[in-house]
């Protein structure tokens, strides 16, 4: 309900009829102030009532901007009266004297109306701020999310790389600007080549952090190994990640594929934490998906994780790709489009050619990995890494 100490203005010519008028209103407790003409109205004026004979017709139209306005007249085919409804007033009322009750709710109902109006301006202007902040919020965490992924980008390893005679290629597409996605490949010594490939539960800042920690603990534990038992380093590796991503507490895992090449004996020593799809090889004209199985790292406790191998043919293709491929093929169920992917990866030898029949939209194609910060590129629905192993063709030893 409006507020009974809320100022009616009355315009009228002064007499009888005025004051009639103003005591009409002022009935159940509203505060009338009785004037001659609009200029003597104080600015807290609420609503003016105005007589269709106190105001001259080209004053109707700035008195209906300044405020809302009720006319008030003794006839309806007033000439004045139709010069204020063309200005664009609230409403009018014939015979006011009379019909006393009926105008003094359209004034409460005016006020109301008011009201709502200002209060609806209120928060839309509130609003507006509201947005700008967000608005400044987005574009600092939009420009913070940019340098993440450079800096991400920044610990990928270069692009192709060889390691003795095998050669390592990859491209990584963040959804947006981070990548849960990630993956390394190291020259070790003369004989082993080290390499994984990860995919961190969900994608972006939080994802980005955790493939930092995997960059790390990797790097430190290669360090620390001595050459020796090549075949047990991936299930050691994996089980020493599912405690450290337990510890942190953080609620994030991980599905990961870790390799040790040995490149004296073309013998691939690797372990798995729920890698999907599982790496393919192609040698031969023929496609095989690698054996075995494990758990995610950084869900259970006290995990134990496979000691795999494999020969390597003399020449080969591994290929190795998060789940977001699976979005970009064709295929109604996960073994069709697993199926799209072994044939594929059959068809072609090079990186570039598996890419260029993916369904990716308008993602940026460069030299390196994606140009997540491209302004018109499409989001994927999910991060998309294939990382491609070839090599031993050439080697003579």
């Amino acid at each position: 309900m409006p507020s009974d100490n809320q100022l009616i203005g009355v315009v009228d010519v002064p007499g009888e009829q005025r004051d009639a008028l103003a005591e009409t209103i002022a009935k159940d407790g509203l505060a009338v102030l009785a004037v001659t003409s609009v200029e003597q109205l104080p600015e807290e004026t609420a609503l003016v009532v105005a007589h269709s004979r106190a105001v001259p017709p080209e004053a109707w139209p700035e008195l209906c901007r300044r405020l809302p306005t009720l006319v008030v007249s003794d006839d309806r085919h007033n000439d004045e009266l139709i010069s204020a409804v063309d200005a664009g007033l609230v409403d009018y009322v014939v015979d006011p004297l009379r019909h006393g009750h009926l105008l003094r709710r359209m004034i409460r109902r005016v006020i109301e109306i008011n009201r709502l109006a200002e209060e609806r301006e209120q928060d839309r202007q509130r609003l507006a701020e509201l947005n700008e902040h967000l608005e400044t919020h987005l574009a600092m965490l939009r420009l913070d999310q940019q340098a993440g992924g450079q800096i991400q980008r920044k610990l990928l390893p270069p692009r192709p790389q060889y390691s003795g005679s095998v050669r390592c290629d990859y491209w990584l597409a963040p959804s947006l600007y981070l990548s849960g996605d990630f993956l390394d490949f190291q020259h070790y010594d003369d004989r082993y080549t080290l390499f994984y490939f990860a995919d961190v539960s969900g994608h972006g800042a939080s994802s980005a952090f955790v493939t930092v920690l995997l960059k790390y603990l990797f790097n430190r534990w290669q360090n620390e190994w001595d050459g020796r038992d090549p075949e047990a380093l991936g299930p050691r590796w994996l089980a020493a990640l599912n405690r450290e991503l337990l510890d942190t507490g953080i609620g994030k895992h991980a599905t990961l594929f870790v390799g040790v090449i040995d490149r004296e004996r073309r013998y691939l020593h690797y372990s798995l934490g729920a890698q999907l799809p599982m790496p393919v090889l192609v040698a031969g004209g023929d496609v095989s998906l690698l054996a075995g199985e494990g758990m995610p790292v950084g869900l259970f406790p006290d995990v134990e994780y496979p000691c795999l191998g494999c020969p390597l043919p003399e020449r080969f293709r591994l290929w190795l790709c998060s789940d977001g491929i699976l979005e970009c093929l064709p295929g109604e169920t996960l073994n069709d489009r697993l199926g799209e992917l072994e044939r594929r990866v059959l068809a072609n030898e090079t990186l570039r050619g598996l890419k260029a029949g993916l369904a990716l939209g308008k993602v940026a194609e460069d030299d390196g990995d994606i140009a997540a910060d491209a302004p018109e590129h499409d989001e994927l629905p999910d991060d998309l890494t294939i990382m491609m192993l070839s090599g031993f063709g050439d080697d003579d030893s």
